[in-house]
């Protein structure tokens, strides 16, 4: 039964390999805090906080997660004994909110437990495949020219599915352009809640429904779930809910209302690797199509994400593209890579499947946490 003696974190930064620009903002560099737990045995589990590290996704960022760790969650789990992953959830069942530091820590204690108990993390979670198709993300461009290059380029690395941000004013010429240079391309959109229910807005989201898109990922803001029912009854293209679902209780006033037909499962966003789980449970029940979505993690939150994408549920492709696509050095080896679109699913390795490269993580590490149990 695992016992968690120290606790540690460190936050790191990685510059991307291409800036990316949503419809708040433009990023060159993604901040992450990495997690590490050491039971009484000496087994070490590795999570990773994905935040952004500026409250537009959502209402966390770096500080806030780090404020979590150190005054909450790690006191919470320090020195308590558990028997499984969901088991160790039940240390922060009090807390409201901060799902993404949340999800630091269950991907540790599951990295953690799969280790000792010497089982690949897919297979203890459920998984079936031994591969994951993989999408392809892709900012906002200056020009639409500049917008195909990018497509062009991941195309012909092997990728099947592309994804493109939109905003107002950025949306029915992209996808006229790339459904042009490539009409039989599985291509989806996603706004990040930067539509309204205004007349222009929904007159530019309809205009994309003969695009034959794959899905309108999160058009309105997370909390318009009303907003997002009324627009998907016009639409035949289906309306994927990403924002708008960070808990079950939101998943089932989705389901209630017909917000939407598809769901992007991230782990980050759901709180960790055991929510995400249910999460995929419940939207099977339901029928809604689900996939697992990213927020550019460095390869200890890459790697949770291929795990859960294995459950049989993930029926579309999901954003576990090669972190090589992002970041020219990662902290895990072996880097996760994608080859003709597909992803390999760690299976001869307990654990997330790949080692943390420690002495990396402590240089770059601008700030460290260290807490001990009594």
């Amino acid at each position: 039964m695992p016992q968690i003696v120290t606790f540690e974190a460190f936050r790191v930064s990685l510059p991307l390999v291409h800036s990316f620009e949503t419809s708040s903002h433009r990023k060159s560099y993604l901040e992450h805090i990495l997690v590490r737990l050491t039971d009484a045995g000496g087994a070490v589990g590795w999570g990773e906080v994905a935040s952004p590290s500026d409250p537009y996704f959502c209402t966390e960022t770096v500080d806030t997660c780090w404020l979590m760790l150190e005054r909450y969650l790690a006191p919470a789990l320090l020195g308590r004994e558990w028997s499984t992953p969901e088991d160790a959830s039940a240390a922060w069942s009090k807390l409201r909110g901060h799902h993404f530091a949340r999800a630091g820590v269950d991907v540790a204690c599951w990295d953690l437990w799969t280790r000792t108990n010497g089982v690949p993390l897919a297979r203890a979670l459920g998984g079936t495949r031994d591969r994951i198709e993989a999408g392809v993300s892709l900012g906002l461009e200056p020009t639409v020219g500049e917008l195909l290059d990018q497509v062009k380029r991941h195309v012909e690395d092997g990728y099947r599915r592309v994804k493109l941000k939109i905003a107002p004013g950025w949306d029915a010429e992209p996808v006229d352009a790339v459904r042009a240079a490539y009409p039989d391309l599985a291509l989806q959109v996603d706004a990040n809640g930067g539509y309204t229910e205004s007349a222009e807005h929904v007159a530019a989201l309809e205009a994309l429904d003969d695009a034959g898109l794959v899905m309108i990922e999160q058009p309105f803001p997370p909390g318009a779930l009303a907003a997002h029912a009324r627009l998907q009854a016009r639409l035949r293209t289906p309306l994927c809910l990403d924002e708008s679902v960070d808990d079950l209780d939101q998943l089932d006033t989705a389901v209630t209302l017909g917000a939407g037909r598809v769901l992007n499962i991230k782990v980050s966003r759901m709180g960790g690797l055991t929510q995400a789980r249910r999460a995929h449970e419940v939207a099977v029940r339901h029928g809604i199509a689900v996939w697992c979505g990213g927020m550019h993690e460095f390869g200890v939150g890459r790697a949770a994400n291929v795990a859960v994408a294995s459950l049989p549920g993930f029926t579309l492709p999901s954003d576990v593209s090669g972190s090589d696509k992002y970041y020219t050095r990662d902290v895990v080896s072996p880097p996760i890579r994608a080859r003709d679109g597909l992803v390999s699913v760690p299976l001869e390795h307990p654990g997330i499947g790949h080692e943390v490269d420690e002495e990396l993580v402590r240089d770059l590490a601008s700030r460290t946490l260290r807490l001990t149990s009594a």
